[in-house]
């Protein structure tokens, strides 16, 4: 059984792959915040912008099978061109909690690239396309390697140089939301992040386009 929040057809609107044509399945459930306004002080990621608790969602829902959940993942991509490769992101939450080879095997027989966005706590699973893992606070990470660390900034639990001898491909810097940050802050998460990364050019500048967009 899956349990999902939403899923919808979008541009990815941040990272490395920012602006490519995407489905997003956003699965219930994360294993480092309960999801609950009451419990966010407490939570192991206490800066979380989105919500994962329901399937209450836009074309969330329950499915008992992979093959049910990819065929209503693969009715959301409108594009028949042959040329492009349908592409699937599972996020959360924290999707590796669901997110299993059954699904992986299925959404690829459905011809469908897989993306995930993960906390990076638990072991990915093979057969996962491209992997983005973006650390919270001081939880340990189990998967310490893939194609993408995106690392929200700054985390006082976080230092980007606890991260830089990983086997990643990229180095990315988010700034954190700026709602979730004290205003008495001496620099905006923005200007802090784009000063580390002109001090510390391996790391590059990710920001939340879908958002400057006014992309859902």
């Amino acid at each position: 059984m899956y349990s999902v929040k939403e899923a919808f057809y979008t541009l990815q609107g941040e990272g490395v792959q920012a602006g490519r044509a995407s489905v997003f399945c956003r699965f219930t459930g994360c294993n480092l915040w309960s999801g609950r306004e009451q419990d966010r002080a407490s939570a192991q990621c206490h800066f979380c912008d989105t919500d994962f608790v329901g399937t209450d969602g836009q074309n969330g829902g329950k499915f008992s099978t992979a093959e049910a959940l990819t065929a209503h993942l693969a009715s959301l991509w409108p594009h028949s061109d042959s040329r492009v490769i349908p592409y699937v992101v599972f996020t959360g939450g924290e999707p590796l909690l669901q997110l299993d080879t059954p699904l992986i095997e299925a959404m690829h027989r459905a011809g469908f690239e897989i993306g995930v966005e993960t906390n990076g706590t638990l072991p990915a699973p093979a057969g996962i396309d491209w992997l983005c893992v973006s650390p919270k606070g001081a939880a340990p990470l189990a998967q310490r390697h893939g194609d993408e660390l995106k690392l929200v900034f700054p985390q006082a639990e976080a230092p980007p140089e606890a991260f830089e001898a990983m086997q990643f491909d990229h180095f990315l810097l988010q700034p954190m939301d700026t709602s979730l940050v004290a205003s008495d802050a001496p620099a905006t998460p923005l200007q802090a992040t784009v000063a580390h990364c002109m001090a510390h050019p391996r790391w590059r500048l990710s920001l939340q386009t879908h958002k400057i967009a006014g992309i859902d």
